[in-house]
């Protein structure tokens, strides 16, 4: 079964907005696995808009599940990630000042970088995740940088699906079979919900991992967060 890999960012931006400690980043991470998550994700910014850097400390000593920490590869970002050794490192081309992120790596014009950066961090023992574009070519690129898993930008599915679901993930297939061929692992994440988790499911069923935040906590504000949890790993079956 494809893991769900729970991102809390929105959970620290409720935080963040009125100070002190409600809602408990911790709290909460550790209620997502004990509701069934079979992960945490965090995307730290160098500007801590929502999860801060010593959040991150302080889930590396509670999360049991996979902690898988996505960023920027700045200097302090991987600091970080060397000093806390999460079990998987996600690293996406987002610059500082984006709201969030909007698009995969060009692996092949980075490919240089890349391939120094996922040595780097592979030998302090870190499987290392590319975020790419749904395309065979970017996926194959990060097969030679040495990377363990790609994830899939799913953005462009979530914004076509509810106008041609099969033309949506076609390039998402495509992209999927690719890295299964060059023997990647595959990830996914960025706007998946409960209308398009289950049909993206269904055409890729061997995906490892997706990674969902901003909407699974939108629906947990009406569901709660346990029935949400499991909601989605329904669609993952």
């Amino acid at each position: 079964m494809t893991k769900l890999s729970v991102n809390i960012n929105k959970i620290a931006t409720l935080r963040n907005a009125r100070g002190g400690n409600m809602p408990d980043v911790l709290r909460v991470a550790m209620d997502c696995e004990r509701f069934g998550a079979d992960g945490i994700t965090v995307h730290p910014r160098p500007d801590e808009r929502h999860i801060r850097y010593q959040d991150v400390y302080d889930l590396k000593q509670i999360v049991t599940t996979e902690f898988n920490i996505e960023g920027y590869p700045c200097d302090k970002f991987i600091k970080l990630v060397k000093t806390v050794k999460p079990a998987q490192v996600t690293l996406v081309p987002d610059a500082p000042s984006d709201l969030t992120s909007h698009e995969g790596w060009d692996t092949v014009a980075h490919l240089d970088f890349l391939t120094e950066l996922v040595s780097e961090l592979k030998a302090e023992g870190i499987r290392v995740s590319i975020f790419v574009n749904p395309e065979p070519r970017m996926v194959e690129y990060a097969k030679r940088a040495g990377a363990d898993r790609v994830e899939l930008y799913t953005e462009p599915y979530a914004s076509m699906y509810h106008f041609d679901r099969g033309q949506a993930v076609a390039p998402f297939v495509a992209a999927a079979l690719k890295a299964r061929e060059v023997g990647l692992g595959l990830n996914a994440g960025h706007d998946l919900n409960l209308d398009n988790l289950a049909f993206l499911k269904k055409n890729i069923p061997f995906m490892d991992e997706v990674s969902i935040g901003h909407a699974l906590i939108c629906d947990a504000l009406y569901l709660g967060l346990e029935k949400t949890i499991d909601a989605y790993k329904k669609c993952l079956v």
